[in-house]
């Protein structure tokens, strides 16, 4: 829900979505996509009856960011360069999850929405794309990731939030989190929180 209201597809219905010092609550997500906001999904929709170049193309175009990176790069990049004119529905899970990540980060943007990328890669696969989240976020971009897997979680962030329905219950690293009794309550229920 977090990321969906961040993105423009649900309106917020209370509080407030600021970037930029500009409120963006309830502004469509192909405006968002302009001022620098873009996401993946749990279960990416690619243009199935257009090839992986094609699909990133499209985006390229779409987003007309100054200083986008090349379709090149982000084939090589992110391991498409081998099914780079293939349609997209011939691309295994792992690879439509590469293909909807390089299709928003074609778009250049400044805050990046990861929804659950990591779910059905396997261990290498995880290694590997912690190692690309961790070197996109050193160049500044900006990455609100929502996932499950605490080891991969562990891998890529400097800082998490938990929320339970809606409302946040922890701030902090991590480490702290796995021993905040609210937050064990919340995720393992009530009887392991002692």
């Amino acid at each position: 829900t977090a990321i969906n209201v961040i993105s423009g597809l649900y309106a917020p219905d209370g509080g407030e979505v600021v970037f930029d010092n500009v409120s963006s609550g309830g502004v469509a997500s192909h405006k968002l996509v302009h001022r620098g906001i873009n996401r993946t999904f749990q279960v990416p929709k690619p243009f199935l009856s257009l090839t992986v170049r094609e699909n990133i193309q499209v985006a390229l175009a779409y987003g007309g960011a100054t200083g986008a990176p090349a379709i090149a790069e982000l084939l090589e990049d992110f391991r498409l360069k081998e099914v780079a004119d293939r349609p997209a529905a011939d691309l295994n899970s792992a690879q439509q999850k590469m293909l909807d990540l390089t299709r928003a980060l074609a778009t250049r943007p400044r805050l990046l929405l990861l929804d659950e990328l990591a779910a059905g890669l396997n261990p290498a696969e995880l290694d590997w794309i912690a190692g690309r989240i961790k070197a996109l976020a050193a160049t500044g971009m900006a990455i609100i990731v929502v996932e499950h897997l605490m080891g991969f979680i562990e891998q890529i962030t400097d800082r998490v939030i938990v929320l339970n329905a809606g409302k946040e219950i922890f701030e902090g690293t991590l480490a702290s989190a796995v021993r905040e009794p609210q937050v064990i309550e919340v995720f393992l229920g009530g009887e392991h929180a002692h």
